[in-house]
């Protein structure tokens, strides 16, 4: 099974639902990303303990068994493995080997029907869904420019340009009301001398 450091999992783990969710596990085509173009491998995780490993369509039954405290044992034929829960939803389960920092990857098939097929892919996938600020999407949309971990500082940048533009923006509508202001402080003594001209005048 191949696995990755993803250095990702542990800053979205506050956005994982528990793996004793088991409905959210079970019954779904879980797509296993690997590197390797030429094989195809999909687990499905059955209510009843039994799991089936199909690699290019050949079916290998094996067991699967949540230990709980967010463990879940993997008998296959290549061997027994425990893995620890790191990160679940609904579209992606990342599954940590014990006492290793690498990951098992796997993709939800029946929701993505092969569009993140490769960790470059899933990695981008769950920045764009956990990790990126609105900011970050509103200039995305707007400029339909993409930005990455390496464009946090074009951000930042954004962002300051934002602030600046507020804090001038109030200074101006300041200005307007002090301009209003003295033109009134002004325009009252000509106004008063005027109706005093005419009715001392008259």
């Amino acid at each position: 099974m191949k696995t990755y450091f993803a250095d990702i999992i542990p800053k979205i783990q506050r956005y994982s639902q528990k793996l004793d969710n088991l409905t959210l596990l079970t019954d779904q085509h879980w797509v296993l990303i690997d590197e390797l173009e030429q094989v195809r491998t999909i687990y499905i995780f059955r209510p009843s303990g039994d799991l089936l490993v199909s690699k290019n369509g050949a079916v290998e039954k094996a067991k699967w068994e949540y230990l709980g405290n967010k463990s879940l044992l993997i008998d296959t034929q290549d061997g027994c493995f425990l893995f620890k829960h790191s990160f679940f939803d609904s579209n992606i389960i990342a599954l940590k080997i014990d006492s290793k920092d690498e990951y098992a990857l796997f993709v939800n098939e029946n929701r993505y029907n092969g569009e993140i097929n490769s960790f470059d892919k899933l990695i981008d996938f769950l920045q764009q869904q956990y990790l990126y600020s609105p900011q970050q999407k509103q200039i995305e949309n707007t400029m339909g420019v993409k930005i990455g971990r390496e464009d946090d500082a074009i951000v930042k940048v954004v962002d300051s340009y934002a602030v600046e533009r507020e804090r001038i923006e109030a200074e101006f509508e300041s200005g307007k009301k002090i301009n209003e202001i003295v033109l009134w402080l002004v325009a009252i003594p000509i106004i008063i001398m005027a109706i005093l001209w005419l009715i001392l005048g008259t």
